[in-house]
């Protein structure tokens, strides 16, 4: 598929597409042309992409994460490194961390409306 496809069929930027190309994140084949050409399981590596950046991981630990999962179920694919799973860890822990501090500031605003909301 061509990048606009991809673009709308993941609702990805064909800026960001590219960038993710000159990370090493996503491959394209080059028609004589010089359209690039993805493949079909393109997309589902892009949502994933998307989820990894949205958890707040870099292009750089991103590329490397990559491998080790599939596309497709998000379940591993290879072995990690044990330095790539020292990297992760750190990660989880700080992923962690933020969802902590995510509830107790839904809790706060929880009691705010609920006092502001009265009996």
């Amino acid at each position: 598929m061509r990048i606009g496809e991809l673009a709308r069929r993941t609702a990805v930027s064909e800026r960001s597409l590219r960038y993710y190309e000159k990370q090493g994140l996503l491959a394209a084949e080059r028609t004589t042309g010089g359209h690039r050409i993805y493949p079909a399981d393109s997309v589902d590596r892009v949502i994933r992409i998307q989820e990894l950046f949205a958890a707040g991981l870099c292009s750089a630990k991103i590329v490397h994460i990559l491998p080790c999962i599939r596309d497709a179920d998000g379940g591993p694919a290879e072995t990690a490194t044990p330095f790539l799973v020292d990297q992760l860890t750190v990660e989880r822990d700080r992923i962690t961390r933020t969802i902590d501090e995510l509830v107790r500031s839904r809790e706060v605003l929880d009691e705010v409306i609920d006092t502001a909301s009265g009996p």
